[in-house]
């Protein structure tokens, strides 16, 4: 099959109809999934096409939307849920963390949880209050739950497909700023391993690792800083739990210095641990110490404001001087 050029957006929808064509116990349901095909139209003309039985509109209540598709799940589907935004997803955290992640090992492995829970999370769309938060960190600290960000229309469909073939619950991160990004996917292309992490630029000097929407900042940087004549290695970490530590410390062992950037605070944020973990594998390897690039230990702020929050290229860029320093 010849490869598609596809957004991020796109991508998802066609993993979505796949889906729902090979397997009749694959539903999705949300908020606005079905008529309106979604508020960034992820799901646009899937009920059209399967009907209101597989593709269902919910109410505006995401601990019922949960709830529900584990009741589902425990009857044999395979639900997919679209929370509507990242900031929603909170009044369904105890669903989440307290029946969801824990029913399979409650059960002492009798009880599989086959849900995906789809959320678009990030900033840079300009957006009000609750619509821009990053709060994969959350998750990833809950065992039972899969926690998983593309960073690219490839991705978007082959991981999105994984996570809904898997027996386990999946959080299924989707970065909002790069629904409208566009590149070329082979739909039949082989899928990687869903929680590999993955070299998208060699480089010698130092590496970064990104996940979701901070992976083409650190492209980007790479660049720049390769007009100054060095050499940066950009990870794609795709998985942020579990997380692929054997490629970081591969990389590592490479380029002897690691920078890791995400949007979500950098307090307790995923890259605390990422740093932790490097810093013991690699203890006589490193040439300076982990340094971390995300948003700060505060509330989103206005859409006025947001770029002064988010990680950027200069931000990025500072941190690689000073670990370059060392």
């Amino acid at each position: 099959m010849a490869a598609e050029k596809l957004t991020l957006a796109r991508a998802l929808n066609e993993a979505l109809r796949t889906s729902l064509e090979e397997d009749p116990s694959v539903l999705v349901m949300g908020e606005d999934v079905g008529v309106l095909g979604g508020v960034f139209r992820v799901t646009d003309g899937l009920q059209k096409d399967f009907g209101e039985e597989r593709v269902m509109d919910s109410p505006l209540a995401e601990s019922g939307i949960v709830g529900t598709a584990i009741g589902l799940a425990l009857g044999g589907y395979r639900p997919v849920v679209e929370i509507q935004f990242d900031g929603f997803v909170f009044p369904a955290y105890d669903q989440i963390v307290t029946q969801l992640a824990k029913l399979h090992a409650r059960s002492q492995g009798a009880i599989r949880m086959p849900v995906v829970i789809r959320i678009p999370y990030g900033g840079g769309i300009g957006a009000v209050e609750h619509h821009s938060d990053s709060p994969e960190a959350l998750f990833a600290h809950v065992a039972g739950l899969k926690v998983v960000s593309p960073s690219n229309p490839a991705d978007a469909y082959r991981m999105l497909r994984q996570a809904i073939r898997s027996d386990d619950p999946v959080i299924f991160f989707e970065p909002k700023r790069r629904y409208w990004d566009t590149a070329e996917v082979d739909l039949s292309a082989p899928p990687e391993p869903l929680h590999r992490a993955r070299v998208v630029r060699e480089g010698t000097d130092l590496t970064l690792a990104a996940y979701g929407p901070t992976v083409k900042l650190c492209l980007e940087a790479a660049e720049a800083a390769a007009a100054e004549g060095r050499s940066l290695e950009v990870l794609d970490l795709r998985s942020v739990s579990p997380v692929d530590f054997d490629t970081i410390q591969g990389s590592v062992e490479r380029t002897r210095r690691l920078v890791v950037v995400h949007e979500a605070p950098v307090f307790f944020g995923a890259g605390a641990e990422i740093a932790a973990r490097i810093t013991t594998r690699c203890f006589y390897t490193l040439e300076a110490p982990v340094l971390r690039v995300g948003g700060y230990h505060a509330p989103y702020p206005a859409a006025r404001l947001e770029e002064e929050y988010l990680p950027d290229l200069d931000r990025v860029l500072d941190a690689v001087d000073r670990s370059l320093a060392y």
